[in-house]
C-alpha cells in the first residue's frame, strides 16, 4: 500500500488524468471513449517524433561545445542572440512539444531564459509554414499584420520573463546538483551500451551486458573533472546522481 501511495504521489499529474478518465467514462461515456482515442493519436504522434529529436538533442549536446551556444545564445550574445533564438524557432518543424527537450538541453548549454522563451513562443505561433497556410486561408493582410503584433509582444514577454525567472527556477533533474548525499547511477533503460564514459573515465565505469555500470559507490562530494565528462557527454543521459 505505500509502495501505491509513494507512486501516486510521484505522478500527481497522471493520477489526475486517470481518474479524470474514468468519471468521464461513468458520467458521459462517449466523450470518454472519443478522449481516449484523441489520447492515442498524440501518443501515437509523440512515439513517432520524440525518439528524433531526443537523438537530435543528444548529438547536438555531445557535438557542439558549450562555449559557442553560451556566445550564439547565452547572456552575453545580447540582440544578435535573440535574433538567431527567433530564426531557428520560425524555421523550426514538429508539433511545440518537440521543442521543450532542445530547449531543456540549449538551458543547459548556456542559452539564456529570455531566448528561451523567444524561441519556444516563435515554434509555438509564427513558424514559416505556419504563416504560409495562414495567408492562404486568412489572407497575406491578416497574416503580416498578425506577425508583426506577435513578434513584438513575443519580444516584451521575453523581456519581463528574463526579469522574473532565473534560471536556478527551472528544475533540470538530469544537471548535477550540490547534494553530497547523492549516489553517481546509470540508468539502465535509457544506456545504449556506447562505452564513451568508460573511454573517458575508465576508473569509475565499466561495461557489462552491453550496459555500462558504476564500479564504486561514487558520491556527489567525491566528483571530479572526467566523471563531469563523461556525465556531460552520454549521448543517452543516462548517467545521474541519485539521493542515497
Amino acid at each position: 500500500m505505500s509502495l501505491i501511495r509513494e507512486k501516486i504521489k510521484n505522478n500527481k499529474f497522471l493520477t489526475i488524468v486517470f481518474i479524470t478518465y474514468i468519471l468521464l467514462l461513468i458520467i458521459m461515456p462517449n466523450k470518454a471513449v472519443q478522449s481516449f482515442n484523441n489520447t492515442l493519436y498524440y501518443l501515437k504522434e509523440m512515439l513517432i517524433i520524440m525518439p528524433v529529436i531526443m537523438l537530435l538533442t543528444s548529438l547536438i549536446e555531445a557535438w557542439v561545445p558549450k562555449k559557442t551556444i553560451e556566445n550564439s545564445l547565452g547572456e552575453g550574445s545580447g540582440f544578435k542572440g535573440s535574433i538567431l533564438a527567433f530564426l531557428l524557432g520560425s524555421f523550426s518543424a514538429g508539433p511545440i512539444y518537440a521543442a521543450f527537450p532542445v530547449c531543456k538541453m540549449l538551458l543547459k548549454k548556456g542559452t539564456s531564459v529570455s531566448n528561451i522563451v523567444i524561441m519556444l513562443s516563435t515554434w509555438a505561433v509564427i513558424k514559416i509554414p505556419m504563416l504560409a497556410n495562414e495567408a492562404k486561408f486568412l489572407g497575406p493582410k491578416f497574416m503580416a499584420v498578425r506577425w508583426v503584433f506577435t513578434t513584438i509582444s513575443i519580444f516584451i514577454i521575453a523581456y519581463i520573463a528574463s526579469r522574473i525567472v532565473k534560471k536556478e527556477d527551472i528544475p533540470m533533474d538530469d544537471i548535477l546538483n550540490n547534494e553530497e548525499d547523492s549516489i553517481l547511477s546509470v540508468n539502465q533503460q535509457y544506456c545504449i551500451g556506447c562505452g564513451v564514459c568508460t573511454k573517458i573515465s575508465p576508473n569509475n565505469f565499466v561495461i557489462e551486458n552491453k550496459k555500462a555500470k558504476v564500479i564504486n559507490k561514487i558520491l556527489k562530494s567525491q566528483e571530479n573533472e572526467k566523471l563531469k565528462l563523461a556525465i556531460e557527454k552520454c549521448p543517452a543521459k543516462a548517467i545521474q546522481y541519485k539521493k542515497i
